[in-house]
């Protein structure tokens, strides 16, 4: 059987830069499948993904033409409905066949029993799959699976795609595949560089594909090779300038999918621009003009940048000096907004944040500001320490929202907070906990840098996930239009890593209560705090986990819910330690006999009563709890888990004399009670560290 390499490319207009490597790896993933499914090639078959800004292509290794015929066995009906009683064919069966094309003496019939009654079937011959009569159809079915929200038409026609298409190469080998996709006719001829480029270019092989288009389309059409050319000249070019980058991973995605034939240059600015903050001058830098700022030994931004340009050509001056022009009202703006918004302090913007709508069930942007200081207070006094600064950067921490810099390029919210904050004469730490308030505003992000940022973050986490769990507005499935996943994540963090030695729960009841009475209304008879401590012990458990710990053992101790979340890394360690050795089964067998004792019988909360023993097991299993239990709650205290966890080795052989030697659900009802209390209490002790039944084998 004849194999080939099989190109297809379509030829759009400019495609968009963010979608443009998805759409290129999804279409040829698409193409790829379908010949797999079509049993056209080899599931081990290499395969390649081609996008840039004009075109999408996948280049397939040894495609067959024909795909192989097959035999399929096609059930017709029983034997007693296609033959009468005389053996002769019904009416039924002659009306099947001739949907075929098939008579009854010529079709190849046989019969078999399906395990209820005699059925008859047909063999017949299927033809294997067409290249060059399905191909186009197969690209077709793989961009309508593209995940395209908004399609555009063009011309006259009725198709539909993210971009105009002008031009459809299908090749197989030197052969074009005919076929019609989106209104073109399949062909051999492809385009290359809008200007360094000169007409139609044909292809003379399908394996031609990429060196034909860099050689004379002045096209490199692979996505990843044209970003790994652009790190490479940004690096060169950086270094030649004696300056750095810092790694922009996104941005480098981005131009790379907006250049065919990349060249970088330099270009500058007027050092008088440096006055204004970085952030400024960066963000403008690369949001809007896709530039790479340049930074010197001290990481300080320069007047320097590197341009990405789509030309590559002998005398860029005309190039960089158009980038200069363009990029200088740009910075001059930012300039402009920051000299503004210096005009006016923090404190007098406060008024403003009346008229932005946080929520329109939970009200105003001021009062969320009012409960994110009064939480941040309630923090720090349970934390011991002066409310003051936390307070005032709860109370300044969103005024930089209805500033003119924020307004125009919004990623700057709490850093201009922070620049604004000092030129009002505020304390460091509270300017920087302005910004902070913020983080961690991604996974790995860093967290706030003190503790004052760390208990306005708090605060202003933990109210946006009070009131709107409240409101019912809980994530869903992929569904997260407010963040809460990041929100609650967040909280764990900062509580694990700086530490913040503070029970979890009344944290959580704190900021359910400062919401507004309406809100705590709407939440009906349902225990938002324990809604919400679900919520976040979940993501606790994830990120957990992610961070390498054993998920048995990340059970084990969230099962107990420990107030003071700080303590489950300890925990955790402590655990998988105790784990290893011989008594942490027996102990782990017992707490699940415990459990399942306690499960049968509906205890009130009863004290035990030493009078009640009437076996010695009984007596020597209280006698070791009370010896146990300071030494537990001392250790629990000093949060000293490992010491906890090998206090319990004490109590194994009671507990195993007990079990072996009294009947606790015994049908006295004072005794059974009183042996239910003394395994309660036990429970209570072996529960302090982590749930040991879960360790049980």
């Amino acid at each position: 059987m004849q194999r080939n390499a099989l190109l297809v490319e379509l030829v759009t207009e400019e495609l968009p830069p963010k979608a443009l490597a998805k759409l290129g790896e999804m279409f040829a993933r698409g193409v790829v499948e379908r010949l797999r499914t079509a049993d056209l090639v080899t599931e081990d078959a290499a395969w390649r993904w081609f996008a840039s800004p004009r075109r999408l292509a996948v280049w397939v290794e040894a495609v067959a033409a024909k795909g192989a015929d097959r035999e399929q066995q096609v059930r017709l009906m029983p034997v007693t409905v296609a033959y009468d009683s005389d053996g002769q064919p019904t009416t039924a069966l002659v009306k099947r066949l001739a949907a075929k094309g098939l008579t009854p003496g010529e079709a190849p019939l046989f019969r078999a029993h399906d395990g209820k009654q005699e059925q008859l079937f047909l063999r017949e011959t299927v033809p294997g799959a067409d290249l060059f009569a399905q191909l186009a159809e197969w690209v077709h079915a793989a961009l309508d699976a593209l995940p395209i929200p908004k399609r555009m038409r063009w011309g006259s026609g009725d198709e539909t795609f993210v971009r105009p298409v002008h031009r459809l190469v299908m090749l197989w080998g030197d052969q074009v595949v005919p076929g019609t996709v989106l209104g073109l006719e399949s062909g051999r001829e492809t385009l290359g560089h809008r200007f360094l480029s000169r007409g139609a270019i044909p292809l003379a092989h399908a394996d031609a594909y990429e060196p034909t288009l860099l050689a004379e389309g002045k096209v490199i059409p692979d996505f990843a090779a044209r970003r790994e050319a652009i790190a490479k000249m940004l690096a060169e070019a950086a270094q030649k300038a004696g300056a750095h980058l810092r790694d922009d991973p996104d941005l480098l995605d981005e131009v790379t999918a907006l250049v065919e034939y990349p060249a970088v240059y330099l270009g500058t600015f007027p050092e008088a621009f440096l006055a204004v903050p970085p952030e400024c001058l960066i963000l403008t830098m690369r949001a809007n003009q896709k530039y790479f700022p340049l930074f010197d030994a001290a990481d300080r931004l320069t007047n320097r940048f590197l341009i990405v340009s789509n030309m590559r050509i002998a005398d860029p001056s005309a190039i960089i000096h158009g980038n200069e022009r363009v990029v200088r009202p740009r910075l001059a703006d930012a300039q402009f907004f920051f000299e503004q918004d210096r005009k006016t302090t923090l404190e007098r913007r406060l008024p403003r944040l009346a008229e932005i709508v946080y929520h329109n069930r939970i009200g105003t942007l001021a009062e969320r500001v009012a409960r994110i200081e009064s939480l941040a207070g309630e923090i720090a006094h349970r934390l011991g320490v002066d409310p003051v600064l936390p307070q005032r950067a709860a109370r300044l921490a969103k005024c930089d929202l209805v500033t003119e810099m924020v307004g125009e390029f919004p990623e700057l919210q709490g850093v201009m907070g922070r620049y604004y904050a000092l030129a009002d004469g505020e304390p460091q730490e509270v300017a920087e906990a302005i910004e902070d308030h913020y983080k961690p505003r991604f996974a790995g992000d860093a967290l706030p840098r003190h503790l004052t940022g760390t208990i306005v973050a708090l605060a202003d986490k933990l109210d946006a996930l009070a009131g709107l769990f409240a409101l019912g507005e809980t994530p869903t499935g992929e569904k997260d239009p407010f963040a809460l996943r990041r929100a609650a994540l967040g909280i764990l963090r900062m509580v694990i890593e700086h530490p913040v030695p503070l029970p979890f729960d009344p944290l959580l009841d704190a900021a359910f209560q400062l919401q507004p009475e309406a809100v705590r209304r709407a939440a009906g008879q349902r225990d938002v705090v324990a809604e919400m401590r679900a919520f976040c012990d979940e993501r606790l458990r994830h990120w957990l986990r992610e961070r390498g710990h054993a998920p048995l053992m990340v059970d084990a101790v969230l099962a107990v819910t420990p107030q003071r979340i700080d303590t489950v890394p300890a925990r955790l360690s402590a655990l998988t330690a105790f784990a290893e050795r011989p008594e942490a089964q027996r102990l782990a067998a017992a707490r699940k006999r415990v459990v399942n004792l306690l499960k049968k019988a509906e205890l009130a909360h009863v004290d035990v009563d030493v009078a009640l023993f009437a076996e010695p097991a009984e007596k020597a299993l209280f006698e070791a709890l009370v010896r146990v239990e300071p030494y537990l709650a001392s250790h629990i205290d000093n949060e000293a888990f490992d010491a906890a966890l090998t206090t319990l080795v004490a109590l194994a052989e009671p507990i195993d004399a007990f079990f072996d030697s009294v009947m606790v659900l015994t049908d006295e009802p004072l005794l059974r009670m009183n042996r239910l209390a003394l395994l309660a209490r036990l429970r209570r002790a072996l529960d302090q560290v982590a749930d040991l039944s879960v360790l049980a084998a």
